[in-house]
């Protein structure tokens, strides 16, 4: 009878053991397949068309201001009319402080670990004009202050070369060549707009006093609306162009506290104008300098340098008018 109890009690709770089992290989194929999706919607969505296949960027980078310094400043009255009129991204950090190391993360992904605006801290690393040139792009950063082409010095009046991130690239640096191509005056903007000789990647950087680095705000939007006229009235600056207007950093250590890697260099105004983005659109998502290097790779189907390949750097995907921001 013992035997015949303990036979039952057996397969009893074998039976009652199985829609456990089974419930629980349910949940785990479930959150498999939920991480799955996830992943595959984070990390490659980017490729497939909601990132436009821009035909030219231009970046223009002013200095060390604050996001509320900026927006519905009275002296900046040319930039707010543009953030309205376009997508201004209204949690956009930089890096850290100073200055140096953020120009480094915008076209590397990497701040190398330097802390200082060096003269001659020097990096062996590939930077986004290496991937630019392999994939048959054309690039220049304009330089207002630069006496001339290819320039490598330190300071030149009101240029400094803390702001000119591509001549600490040993790769470019050593290659005279490439910088007297590539690192330009910013009076060769005019000439290349006018002769459409544009290229895919333009990078331009205002001198110290119109960068609002030593001169008031009002200087520097001054500045802005000449230069962006220039821009947006030439017929190269089509469809699929993309201008983004942005600062180097803050004044405080606000910043983005995600995973990897932090982003401490201050909430800083950034304004995306194109034809392709929404008018008039606030984007919130939280996104750093990483971001923009991010997106400018997902565009144009480039391999992503350093922190734009984390999983946690956010792409832009709202401001596009072929993606409408989720409830």
């Amino acid at each position: 009878m013992r035997r015949t109890v303990l036979k039952r009690f057996l397969h009893v709770s074998v039976f009652l053991m199985i829609p456990l089992i089974f419930g629980w290989s349910l949940a785990a194929e479930a959150i498999e397949v939920q991480t799955s999706q996830i992943s595959s919607l984070v990390t490659y969505p980017q490729r497939n068309g909601i990132v436009p296949n821009f035909s030219h960027v231009i970046v223009i980078i002013f200095e060390n201001k604050e996001f509320d310094q900026v927006i519905g400043n009275s002296e900046m009255p040319r930039f707010n009319e543009l953030s309205k009129q376009h997508t201004l991204l209204t949690s956009y950090y930089a890096i850290t402080h100073p200055s140096l190391p953020n120009y480094l993360a915008l076209v590397s992904g990497d701040t190398f670990g330097i802390e200082t605006d060096c003269k001659d801290c020097f990096v062996d690393a590939r930077s986004l004009p290496d991937l630019l040139e392999a994939n048959g792009r054309s690039w220049k950063t304009y330089q207002e202050g630069l006496p001339r082409a290819g320039f490598k010095g330190s300071f030149s009046g009101r240029y400094a070369i803390k702001h000119n991130p591509f001549l600490y690239f040993d790769a470019i640096r050593n290659d005279q060549a490439r910088c007297i191509r590539s690192v330009v005056p910013l009076r060769q903007l005019y000439t290349d707009l006018k002769g459409r000789h544009l290229p895919d990647f333009s990078f331009i950087i205002p001198d110290l006093c119109n960068s609002s680095h030593d001169c008031d705000l009002k200087v520097s939007d001054a500045w802005l609306g000449d230069i962006v006229d220039s821009i947006l009235n030439s017929p190269v600056f089509d469809q699929n162009s993309l201008l983004v207007l942005t600062f180097d950093e803050g004044t405080t250590i606000e910043g983005c506290y995600g995973p990897s890697p932090l982003a401490k260099g201050g909430r800083v105004a950034t304004v995306l104008i194109s034809p392709s983005v929404n008018k008039g659109f606030e984007d919130s998502t939280v996104y750093s300098h990483y971001s923009l290097l991010k997106n400018i790779s997902a565009g144009w189907k480039l391999e992503e340098l350093g922190h734009a390949s984390d999983p946690a750097i956010n792409l832009m995907v709202l401001p596009w008018q072929n993606k409408k921001p989720q409830n």
